[in-house]
């Protein structure tokens, strides 16, 4: 249906226009910030704190299970930083946009380390936690290249840690999904909207049995 099909069915109902109207100062899409991440054009939650531009349902998920021992990487950054430091001991996020990199590295929080790193579809940018030689808790594919990201970040976890997709509803991030799972690896998918977008999408995590987020 197109935008302007969709736009003559929302007026031509006096009710559901009158209810779509009052959203956008009482109930869930205002509760959680939709309205706000929507006319940023940013990923913020109801008060304009930075949240990560994944479904509001692995939010609610992540928020109550994240710990100051863990350590998390993310490929890419921006918001998502922020709140991942908020509760994690140690954030380090690779980026490839040189622009960003630089705007976001300068309020960088405290606990977060951030590394530039240009962009090769199976380069440095998917190996970059391999690289480090360390191990994490929790790695995030929310940037470029994901089905490598996925596939190099289980020889970057820790014995208890866990892979987390972003928009794993994607049909060119199913070699990544399907890696993993063939990996050993079991599926929990959190799927709905997410700051400001109005269309279903899914966030996954990956993970084992003993793992470091009690699933």
């Amino acid at each position: 249906m197109s935008k302007f099909s969709s736009l003559l069915q929302v007026l031509s109902s006096p009710k559901r226009l009158k209810s779509i109207l009052s959203f956008n100062h009482k109930g869930y899409l205002n509760d959680i910030g939709w309205f706000k991440a929507f006319e940023s054009h940013s990923p913020v939650d109801g008060e304009g704190n930075p949240i990560p531009w994944v479904t509001y349902s692995f939010i609610d998920f992540i928020k109550e299970r994240l710990r100051k021992q863990h350590t998390v990487f993310e490929f890419g950054s921006g918001n998502s930083t922020f709140f991942y430091a908020k509760y994690a001991g140690l954030v380090v996020s690779v980026e490839h946009d040189k622009e960003w990199f630089e705007k976001i590295v300068k309020s960088k929080p405290e606990n977060s380390e951030m590394i530039f790193c240009e962009l090769v579809k199976g380069g440095d940018y998917c190996h970059m936690p391999v690289k480090l030689e360390e191990k994490f808790d929790i790695i995030i594919v929310d940037g470029r290249d994901r089905v490598n990201c996925c596939k190099q970040a289980v020889n970057a976890l820790s014995t208890t840690g866990v892979v987390v997709l972003d928009d794993s509803e994607r049909d060119k991030y199913k070699q990544g999904v399907d890696f993993l799972i063939n990996n050993g690896f079991k599926h929990l998918s959190f799927s709905g909207i997410s700051p400001g977008l109005f269309y279903r999408k899914s966030t996954s995590v990956f993970y084992k049995s003993d793992n470091c987020l009690g699933i």
